[in-house]
């Protein structure tokens, strides 16, 4: 059976078929598990978005209730499990995530091309900014890879590790492009950027 699948809440869909493929939870749950391996930094991590994809992944079989429970103080709260549809779902998902090849986007790429025409004081400030968060970036994705090399199975400590490299190379780029706004070569013509100069 091909399984057809469009839009943008594809990774979300994936990884809340991911996370119940290790247990049954409901979806707040799903939320922390997202938070504590730090996937909200590789996709826009909304309650509401959640919610929405387990509604509509329920509605497709691809997730089934298997329990709830009633609180007099709360709402109900709903625990999910993955069913057989669903795990053919999470696959196909799973191999179009792995065959996307989408070109890279950065927001700094289209001020970086007309940045030269501003104040390079005020470009510098924002630089010296974003490196500062660079660096917190850099720190936090090694945390969360180290906390859990004990407790995830290596395919997450790829993705996480994954996220520190990138964020190294995020950190490496803003500093370079600093030391060029700081000595005001963003209008030099003819010399190539070299990376260990």
């Amino acid at each position: 059976m091909q399984i057809k699948v469009s839009g943008k809440p594809m990774p979300m869909k994936l990884l809340i078929l991911g996370i119940l493929l290790e247990r049954d939870m409901h979806p707040y749950e799903i939320t922390l598990v997202m938070k504590e391996r730090s996937m909200d930094q590789v996709i826009k991590l909304q309650t509401g978005s959640l919610y929405y994809a387990v509604d509509k992944l329920a509605a497709g079989g691809h997730i089934e209730a298997v329990e709830i429970i009633h609180s007099p103080d709360r709402p109900d709260k709903t625990i999910y499990r993955i069913t057989d549809k669903g795990k053919e779902l999470m696959e196909q998902l799973i191999l179009q995530q792995i065959k996307k090849s989408d070109p890279p986007y950065h927001p700094l790429y289209m001020a970086l091309a007309l940045a030269r025409h501003i104040d390079q004081d005020k470009v510098a400030k924002l630089l010296e900014e974003r490196i500062r968060e660079a660096e917190h970036q850099v720190n936090f994705a090694y945390q969360v890879y180290e906390e859990h090399i004990s407790i995830v199975p290596r395919s997450v400590l790829h993705m996480m590790y994954g996220r520190y490299e990138h964020s190294q190379t995020e950190l490496k780029w803003l500093k370079r492009l600093y030391e060029d706004v700081a000595v005001r070569k963003m209008n030099d013509i003819g010399r190539p950027i070299i990376a260990d100069e």
